[in-house]
């Protein structure tokens, strides 16, 4: 526990602009019990000005559920991607320094353009296709064996963290991370998905897919929801190894 004090110190990393230069800003506003990171922002959003007493912008952030849902809200706070909305004063170490995920460009201060990871999911067909909006009838059943550990998939809030804190999302790299890796073994799992398992499969034999990995595990540590990254992805390297010799051999193999 973070020894309490009469004010919150915080360094924001800002940025006006997609093109321009980046710099710091501190801040200082009252001490409350139960702050979150959000509320620090919200407080500054209503009176923006620095610790030196310099009048200046509001600070720009995105949240919508602020519980821990929607993933709008990440940014790395203390050097540790996260969300904010559940990210308690009372246990972060002051000054709290609040930056842009870096994987992701800048839109300005801590807004981020998430495109990369949306992009990501729909290169592997991350939804399940229906051929109209009649009413065809009950589904086929899934086992409850393997509902259970396709729900932990179905966790994933698109928040973008497992792919800051992967080393090779980055900038030189097009590998699409580990989220939308798990979102294929999830529908694949899905009993109508799995009618696109192949399509899916192939478009991680691609450039910037499974093989991209460099298995530094640094995801599965930082998902917020606990998912197991790691043993989806391994569960894919075994699915991509059968997909290949279907191919080559025919698809009745």
């Amino acid at each position: 526990m973070v020894e309490k004090k009469s004010t919150i110190q915080l360094i924001i990393t800002r940025q006006d602009s997609p093109d321009s230069p980046p710099y710091e800003e501190k801040f200082e506003i009252p001490y409350r019990p139960n702050l979150n990171v959000i509320s620090c922002l919200m407080e500054i959003q209503r009176n923006p000005v620095t610790a030196e007493g310099k009048k200046t912008t509001p600070v720009a952030w995105e949240s919508n559920c602020l519980e821990e849902v929607c993933g709008a809200c990440s940014m790395v706070i203390n050097g540790k991607p996260q969300q904010s909305c559940t990210a308690l004063v009372d246990k972060l170490e002051q000054p709290i320094r609040l930056q842009p995920m870096k994987t992701f460009p800048v839109v300005r201060d801590l807004v981020i353009d998430r495109s990369r990871m949306f992009d990501a999911l729909k290169k592997v067909k991350a939804w399940i296709p229906i051929d109209g909006t009649y009413d065809l009838g009950p589904g086929p059943r899934m086992p409850e064996s393997k509902r259970q550990w396709a729900y932990e998939l179905s966790k994933c809030m698109t928040c973008g963290v497992c792919l800051e804190a992967c080393p090779n999302v980055n900038a030189n790299s097009n590998f699409i991370g580990p989220a939308p890796l798990s979102q294929v073994r999830l529908f694949n799992a899905h009993p109508t998905g799995a009618m696109n398992k192949a399509e899916r499969l192939e478009a991680i034999m691609g450039e910037g897919g499974l093989a991209n990995c460099g298995n530094s595990q640094n995801c599965v540590q930082a998902c917020p929801k606990g998912i197991p990254l790691t043993t989806s992805i391994a569960a894919l390297n075994r699915e991509t190894t059968v997909q290949m010799f279907r191919n080559f051999f025919g698809s009745d193999y």
